[in-house]
């Protein structure tokens, strides 16, 4: 809890919000049939559950009728129930099965009345939430796909990671694409120092999304060796295969990595989700089927991982602190490239209008 109130107290500058995606509420462990579970999404209260039949639910977290939280009331399995009058909703569509004050000489009809309800979809471990733009009313028919971790053989295990950081979306993003502080927030043993700091070349091609008018676009890094200064890519050298790695950046806020070694693989999804317009939270989930036998392997993973994922934390957190003052940002070339793609990519999107920064495949340099 400490964590959460230091967070709210260094919180930094709000910025605009990417309605209309899907976007990952709570790990799906968390949902228990009969329960009811809250968090916050893009500043909206969201309340989840699980239906006795297995199936995950997502509402507004407040009652059409007063604006109580329905998460004070009760939720059996089927239906939730307000704490303040008693109106009982079916949680899937918020459809109104009962309001207990009406009488025989009235004519309202409570299944007419629907509380704020969100498709939410189980995947990879996650409950994701499709959160629709401001005034589309009740989404109905086909969604894009949710998201979910590249996956190239039946058998692989997995890990997840997450963290509160108390900036802005766009600053969690940018932070998160970062190709040059590795070697300074990242330092250790087991991953880099700054005695290993080299040029490093990379390309870089556009990833348009035509079908879908560039909602989601983004750019891809495209297939090539891995650093060398990284002992994790060094130990899949043990597999004698050539060792390669895709990194994509999607909107809104999706960061795929996939290192291929021969049949082996590691893949992961990256997603820094608002939590307001002024805070945002990490998530992680990596599959993989490398070292599949070795014992222990998914503790350590989750240890390492986390380690590295708290120093991204800290950096955030004491990033805040100037960020409260609300200064420019000096963006420089070439490693700070991605970060003007994905504001450029943001504003085209928010505006329906705008080319992609990308006209072509383009390389960069910079020092890492």
């Amino acid at each position: 809890m400490d964590d959460f109130v230091r967070l709210a107290d260094v919180a930094g500058p709000p910025t605009e919000l990417l309605f209309g995606d899907w976007y990952p509420a709570l790990r799906a462990s968390e949902l228990r049939s009969g329960k009811m579970a809250t968090t916050t999404l893009l500043g909206i209260p969201v309340l989840l559950g699980r239906k006795s039949d297995g199936r995950v639910f997502a509402m507004r977290d407040l009652c059409p009728h007063r604006g109580i939280p329905l998460s004070a009331g009760w939720f059996d399995g089927e239906t939730v129930t307000c704490k303040y009058h008693g109106w009982r909703f079916e949680p899937c569509s918020g459809q109104c099965r009962e309001i207990p004050s009406l009488t025989s000489h009235e004519t309202l009809d409570p299944t007419k009345i629907f509380a704020g309800a969100f498709r939410c979809e189980e995947r990879d471990g996650y409950a994701w939430v499709y959160l629709p733009e401001a005034g589309t009313g009740r989404v109905v028919g086909e969604l894009p796909a949710v998201p979910e971790v590249p996956k190239f053989s039946a058998r692989f295990r997995t890990a997840h990671l997450t963290a509160e950081l108390p900036c802005n979306v766009d600053h969690g993003i940018i932070g998160l694409m970062d190709p040059a502080h590795g070697p300074f927030v990242h330092q250790a043993w087991w991953w880099r120092s700054r005695a290993s700091i080299h040029e490093k070349e990379k390309h870089f091609e556009p990833l348009d999304d035509r079908e879908n008018n560039g909602r989601n676009a983004g750019f891809r890094m495209s297939s090539h060796a891995p650093s060398a200064n990284s002992a994790p890519y060094k130990l899949l050298g043990v597999y004698g295969e050539p060792i390669t790695t895709q990194i994509d950046f999607v909107l809104p806020n999706r960061r795929y990595e996939t290192i291929r070694a021969g049949e082996k693989w590691f893949a992961s999804l990256t997603t820094v989700t608002p939590v307001t317009a002024s805070t945002c939270r990490i998530d992680v989930c990596a599959a993989w089927n490398v070292f599949y036998w070795v014992p222990f392997v998914t503790p350590i993973a989750t240890f390492f991982g986390a380690r590295f994922v708290r120093q991204d934390q800290q950096t955030m957190i004491e990033q805040a602190e100037g960020l409260r003052f609300n200064p420019g940002l000096m963006l420089i070339d070439d490693a700070d490239k991605p970060a003007k793609w994905y504001f450029a990519l943001k504003q085209a999107r928010l505006k329906g209008t705008g080319e992609h920064p990308l006209t072509g495949p383009v390389t960069l340099h910079w020092r890492s």
